[in-house]
């Protein structure tokens, strides 16, 4: 196996309905071009289409990764040796550990569309971080290539 192999590799995308929504939202610009003609509302329709694509397209672009020796969530690239266990939670576990037994100093990658997540525990002392939450559609893939990584 190669040090540069990636392990896990996921993109958290938005849901098939946000794209709609950001259609909807490219309507409903164009409608607030009407009374000006039709070119004004054409240019409103792909203007505002693009604009709110842009923004579901953004939002949907966080990725998750365990390669090199670091566990890559968004912009976070935290070393696997600063890591301890991982534990894969169902989509009841993860709503509690996003609400009422969440910590305010966690590092949280979430995404309210995807109901299942892992938690990963920092073993760094000098780290205040208690844990690593992450919002996945594949909460035991990921906590394979944690523990793969781990036992390598």
């Amino acid at each position: 196996m190669q040090p540069s192999a990636t392990l896990f590799d996921e993109r958290l995308t938005a849901p098939r309905s946000w794209w709609v929504i950001a259609f909807g939202a490219g309507i409903a610009c164009a409608l607030m071009f009407l009374p000006l003609g039709t070119v004004p509302l054409l240019a409103g329709l792909a203007g505002g289409t693009a604009a709110s694509a842009v923004v579901v397209s953004s939002y949907g672009s966080a990725r998750i990764r365990v390669v090199a020796g670091a566990l890559v969530a968004g912009d976070a690239r935290i070393p696997l040796s600063a890591l301890g266990e991982a534990e894969a939670l169902d989509a009841e576990s993860a709503r509690a550990w996003r609400s009422h037994r969440a910590d305010p100093r966690a590092f949280m990658l979430l995404r309210s569309y995807i109901p299942t997540a892992v938690r990963v525990e920092v073993a760094d002392p000098a780290d205040p971080t208690p844990y690593v939450f992450l919002s996945t559609r594949e909460p035991q893939a990921l906590v394979a290539a944690l523990t793969a990584v781990r036992a390598a």
